[in-house]
């Protein structure tokens, strides 16, 4: 009986418990969340662990997610991209070194690169303590809203349903 509750409470309430105890959520504290006063209008998630989270005047911020930066271990350097750039969808937009290994970040989205995270040059560390936060890597304007529709781009509950998929 207990996991017949078990299950209809999780199925009710995933979405719920998704953003409330993910790893994987925005930091609310930190300027990905705080740009907008109403925070983000939409985020979204890449299956190569990227997150964009997109603001009503069309910028954005990218980063990776937590079970990216915990897949790299201690990260030691964060090549950053340059601004006034404009990047096409899936095209490389920085590369991050860790003690374990070294991985390309991808652009989510087409858009022109405004702004890269001048904090990750001192502080690459940031990227592993607050990776969907303060340790976010690019800022962009986006091209065309439209992208952000994309069915390969995935919500919270997308993503980690694809997480716990990958680990069965």
């Amino acid at each position: 009986m207990f996991s017949v509750a078990r299950t209809a409470f999780q199925k009710n309430s995933l979405k719920l418990f998704l953003r409330c105890q993910s790893t994987n959520a925005l930091t609310k504290t930190q300027l990905p969340f705080t740009y907008t006063a109403s925070g983000p209008s939409l985020i979204k998630y890449t299956t190569e662990h990227e997150w964009i989270a997109a603001h009503e005047d069309g910028t954005a911020f990218i980063g990776i997610t937590k079970y990216a930066a915990d897949a790299l271990g201690d990260v030691t350097y964060v090549e950053l991209p340059e601004a006034g750039s404009d990047i096409a969808e899936g095209d490389t937009i920085s590369s991050i070194e860790s003690v374990k290994s070294a991985s390309e970040i991808y652009q989510p989205i087409a858009g022109s690169l405004t702004e890269a995270n001048q904090n990750l040059e001192n502080s690459p560390q940031l990227i592993n303590e607050d990776p969907l936060g303060a340790g976010w890597i690019a800022k962009i304007k986006i091209k065309d809203a439209k992208d952000l529709e994309n069915p390969e781009l995935l919500s919270l509950e997308q993503y980690e349903k694809s997480l716990a998929e990958d680990n069965h």
